[in-house]
């Protein structure tokens, strides 16, 4: 069914395009006017040269972006940011060290604890490019740990351009029943017609995810500390009861959460406005300024998220944790829970342009249909080897929203301003909104550039919190009243100097949080205030050496549930230049993190949620400390890296790695990880 409404949609693409065949190129679908030497187009390139001329941009947006070559920040290929911790393997549970409140209004499930290993609709890629390029990357990790990525864009035609991404992760862990197996995929399709006057973008976006849990490591005894535990999956943990196989093929969880979404996206834009052409020597350009814009979106997206154990009676201290942290009195085998999704949204949208030559200057209003509709299945019983599932749960509703936008980025690009609404009139979030403005002034290449601006979500809290939900396991149901979130923050980045300031300041009423591992809460009005500095240090003849700091302050004002380490820090010692060869660039030194001892989160395996406490405090015993070699050749780059230098230590007398560290109570960082990576890109 999934293929064949994506099919459906990128017929109906082809389709336009057939109606009205293209052969020109304009400005507008190169992104923003000028960018780089703003004399290569498509039209006028000849397509047997070696060079390459590529760009991309987002679907929301007009501004154009080059592809990172860089090689001096290995989480621009590793799928973790550097700010977030997770649960001990890639691809396990992560959350960022820094408060980061929803603020998106009307319908969610509430399950983020792997939003970072997905492909999403905001952040596809629509590209523009003068020959077809791919790319192909590999990770290599201890413990058999891999990750390969693939990505093809070109434009099929000078108006007409695809672009297809892959990825798979794949790693068995460290630690017991930590195994994880993600598979992610997306497509986009960008088609114009000759006239300018018709887009039509489409975006196919679609993930699964498989992660074990392990509910922890035993802490019944101190096994980190204890010599014969050296190897550390030879640790016990709470629950799951697999064993070790680093077969890449092999994907089967039998302990763990299974999150798969799709999405399919299709957005056509028809212009009213007045045409015109740029004359060259040797050629004519067409183009067309718009004056009004009329936009219809459609999405349809199903989501299913699932926990399952089918060892859950496997023993008696597994059978113990589930009645200890869920008040779950006879678990059975196999255990589940799952809550499954369906949405088609509809939108439609009017643009008008005031200044017809600045495409990125105008007002937009719209409203949107929602349609959503629940399948909840909250568990299974087992006679004779048959598994039955108890009676489904389901529920269905709409939502009817209206939205406006206003943005206008000067031609001079030293001004950009934005403002933005949305609000849910009638349906299951009737009453949440969205709400915001900013404005960024590029002051000079000196001066540097200021940004200021503010948000105010009111939001109805994540549907996993309502007893409908499968995942909601509360004896009954509780009321919650929507969460209302203001944010306002400024930027400031200072060329000269290096140096980069942002503020943050966050007040949060009704705030839903969870105070073990399956009972909500709400909590009263409290403060939250964030400093982040960034700072490039630099010296030498050619300023090759280099020290990047990167510190984030943080303070909790009043009593909210919320847990961050007061100091996050991450420092970056290394040299960077070529060595004397012209051909190569090369980054090494020592990347390391610190944060200061907080409460850290625990986390919820059912839920897969990290929740609030207020009794364990996590130290780091040291920095996490990683040496790496990054270089580049070209379009080939590579990346070598020795990570958690900081565990080494003699332990009654045996040398290894096992000082670790802690992400959150009972879930350690491993030791020294190898990790090889390559990436090589390809123009055909």
């Amino acid at each position: 069914m999934k293929g064949l409404f994506a099919f459906l949609f990128l017929l109906i693409s082809v389709a336009a395009l057939a109606q009205d065949p293209v052969r020109g190129l304009s400005d507008r679908f190169r992104g923003l006017r000028n960018v780089g030497t703003g004399s290569d187009t498509l039209a006028r390139r000849n397509k047997w040269e070696d060079s390459i001329t590529i760009s991309y941009r987002y679907l929301d947006t007009l501004k154009s972006y080059k592809l990172d070559s860089s090689i001096r920040d290995y989480s621009v290929k590793y799928p973790i940011p550097a700010d977030y911790y997770y649960l001990g393997n890639t691809g396990s549970a992560a959350q960022p060290f820094l408060f980061a409140p929803s603020m998106k209004a009307g319908w969610d499930a509430g399950f983020h604890a792997f939003d970072v290993y997905k492909y999403t609709v905001e952040k596809a890629r629509f590209f523009t490019s003068t020959r077809p390029y791919s790319e192909i990357s590999y990770l290599l990790g201890t413990r058999s740990e891999q990750t390969i990525e693939l990505m093809h864009a070109q434009n099929i035609r000078p108006q007409w351009s695809a672009h297809f991404q892959y990825r798979m992760i794949n790693s068995p862990g460290v630690f017991k029943n930590m195994k994880t197996s993600h598979n992610n995929y997306l497509l986009t399709n960008w088609i114009q017609s000759k006239n300018k006057r018709y887009n039509n973008y489409f975006i196919v976006a679609a993930n699964k995810l498989k992660a074990g849990e392990s509910g922890g490591i035993d802490t019944s005894q101190n096994y980190i500390d204890d010599p014969d535990y050296s190897d550390r999956y030879a640790i016990p943990t709470k629950i799951g009861n697999a064993s070790y196989s680093t077969n890449f093929f092999s994907t089967n969880i039998e302990t763990g959460n299974i999150y798969e979404d799709f999405n399919a996206v299709m957005r056509q834009q028809f212009d009213l406005g007045r045409k015109d052409s740029l004359v060259t020597d040797s050629t004519v350009i067409p183009l067309f300024f718009p004056r009004v814009r009329l936009e219809h979106t459609i999405r349809y997206s199903t989501y299913k998220y699932m926990f399952r154990d089918v060892n859950a009676t496997a023993s008696a201290s597994i059978r113990q944790f589930y009645r200890d942290y869920y008040n779950i009195e006879e678990v059975q085998s196999p255990f589940r829970r799952q809550d499954f999704w369906k949405e088609l949204y509809n939108d439609f949208s009017i643009y008008t342009f005031p200044d017809a030559e600045n495409t990125q200057q105008f007002i937009k209003v719209g409203a949107a249909v929602q349609n959503l509709k629940g399948v909840f299945r909250d568990g299974v019983t087992q006679t004779n080897d048959d598994i039955h599932y108890t009676d489904d749960v389901t529920t269905s509703g709409y939502n009817i929203i209206g939205h406006g936008e206003y943005r206008n980025r000067t031609k001079n690009q030293k001004w950009n301003i934005l403002a933005h609404g949305k609000f849910y009139f009638v349906g299951m979030n009737a009453g949440d909104y969205e709400a915001g403005a900013s404005i960024q002034s590029i002051l000079g290449r000196k001066i540097g550039s200021l940004k200021l601006g503010f948000e105010n979500v009111n939001r109805t809290p994540s549907y996993i919190t309502n007893s409908n939900s499968s995942f909601f396991l509360m004896p009954q149901a509780v009321d919650l009243n929507k969460e209302n979130t203001t944010h306002l923050y400024a930027d400031i980045y200072q060329p000269v100097l290096r140096l980069g300031l942002s503020g943050h300041y966050y007040l949060i009423n009704n705030y839903v949080y969870y105070t073990n591992y399956y009972t909500v809460q709400q909590a009263p009005l409290f403060n939250l205030f964030q400093l982040v500095v960034n700072k490039a240090f630099v010296t030498g003849k050619k300023e090759q050496w280099k020290w990047l700091a990167d510190v984030y302050f943080q303070q909790v004002i009043g009593n909210g549930p919320v847990n961050v380490p007061s100091i996050f820090t991450r420092n970056r010692f290394m040299y960077e230049g070529n060595l004397g060869f012209n051909n190569l660039k090369i980054a090494m030194g020592f990347d390391t993190r610190y944060r200061t001892g907080y409460k850290a989160n625990r986390y919820s395996p059912i839920l897969g949620q990290f929740f609030y406490q207020d009794e364990t405090t996590l130290n780091y015993n040291l920095p996490d400390i990683a040496a790496f070699v990054h270089f580049r050749i070209n379009s080939f780059r590579a990346f070598v890296r020795a990570e958690n230098l900081n565990t080494f230590r003699s332990l009654n007398g045996q040398y290894g790695f096992t000082n670790n560290n802690f992400a959150a109570p009972e879930y350690p960082y491993p030791g020294l990880l190898i990790r090889l990576g390559i990436s090589w890109g390809f123009v055909n």
